[in-house]
């Protein structure tokens, strides 16, 4: 297998130590973490077959959150959702902490979760890349493919509408 790779091996090691974080980005974008694994391996395998396309000098992590926004789209596009996952909160709880503020945490959690996942797409990958992963407006653009104003603003969009759903599920317990 001939593959043209910038610099030898340095675009697998620069991929490598960008898994971490294109795995929570991945599992975000998909809510499910066993859909996220899915949509990061096709990213590693996509930019791993397509690395003759990087531009050596732009950022390795940009590029990758890229590949796995345009699989996902690509993914959306092809296929209907399907049913009803099994939550994350079903964890098996831990020894020693209270029943009560494990079930208080799991269902701010839960709240969280479903806030985020009410977002569309490219309001959900904005915010991911922003809060979730600390990038620049100018960082999060360049992954996206989109003008900073557009970052500014989807990541408005998104923290009011997460904002309103949390004060919403929380029956204005809010205590911010």
């Amino acid at each position: 297998m001939a593959e043209k790779e910038p610099a030898g091996g340095k675009l697998r090691a620069d991929i490598l130590s960008v898994l971490p974080r294109l795995r929570r980005f991945c599992e975000a974008m998909c809510r499910h973490a066993g859909d996220g694994d899915e949509l990061m391996q096709a990213t590693v395998e996509r930019a791993l077959a397509r690395g003759h396309l990087f531009v050596p000098g732009t950022r390795v992590d940009s590029w990758m959150f890229r590949i796995a926004q345009n699989i996902y789209i690509d993914e959306r596009r092809r296929v209907a959702r399907r049913g009803e996952h099994v939550p994350v909160e079903q964890i098996d709880p831990l020894p020693g902490v209270d029943g009560r503020e494990l079930v208080e945490h799991r269902s701010e959690l839960a709240a969280i979760h479903r806030a985020l996942q009410s977002l569309p797409a490219d309001q959900r990958a904005t915010f991911l890349l922003v809060a979730v992963e600390g990038q620049s407006y100018r960082e999060a653009a360049e992954a996206l493919g989109i003008p900073v104003g557009t970052v500014m603003s989807r990541l408005a969009r998104a923290r009011s509408r997460i904002a309103i759903l949390l004060a919403q599920g929380e029956g204005g317990e809010d205590d911010r």
